[in-house]
């Protein structure tokens, strides 16, 4: 390393060695991703400023962690029937499950007859089908409500 990089051996003896006479090269340690004082002189500063500094800590519930069921209501079937090819059916067949769905619930109205796969569905999102002329198949039990 050149001479000229080495501002420890250069500036021996000047009082701030280069640094200044305000800040002093002080409050931030040797390592640059450690901040120096964060649990100490500089603990308001932490509080104040970045109060996420420090990462969240604690335990995890694992009832947190579980997937979501993917929910589609009623409303949206219309929608989508009309985008199904008919190929001579009577009541065209629309499979849920291959469009990520995992439940259907009963917000909307129906006006076309359908066939519907979904591994579960609400019993007023079946009354709702069935009133319509159409009908559901699941693979689990139905579920009694919403």
């Amino acid at each position: 390393m050149p001479t000229r990089l080495r501002k420890h051996r250069r500036m021996r003896g000047s009082r701030t060695q280069g640094y200044g006479r305000i800040g002093q090269h002080r409050d931030h340690g040797s390592k640059p991703y450690k901040k120096s004082g964060r649990h100490k002189h500089l603990w308001s500063y932490v509080t104040t400023y970045e109060p996420d500094y420090f990462g969240k800590h604690g335990f995890t519930s694992p009832q947190s962690l579980k997937q979501k069921p993917n929910i589609i209501n009623i409303a949206k079937l219309n929608e989508l029937a009309t985008k199904l090819p008919t190929e001579g059916e009577t009541t065209p067949t629309l499979d849920l499950t291959s469009l990520g769905y995992t439940k259907l619930l009963g917000t909307g109205k129906i006006t076309k007859p359908l066939t519907i796969k979904i591994p579960t569905a609400s019993k007023t999102a079946q009354e709702k089908i069935t009133a319509a002329g159409g009908k559901i198949l699941t693979a689990a039990p139905q579920e009694t409500g919403e």
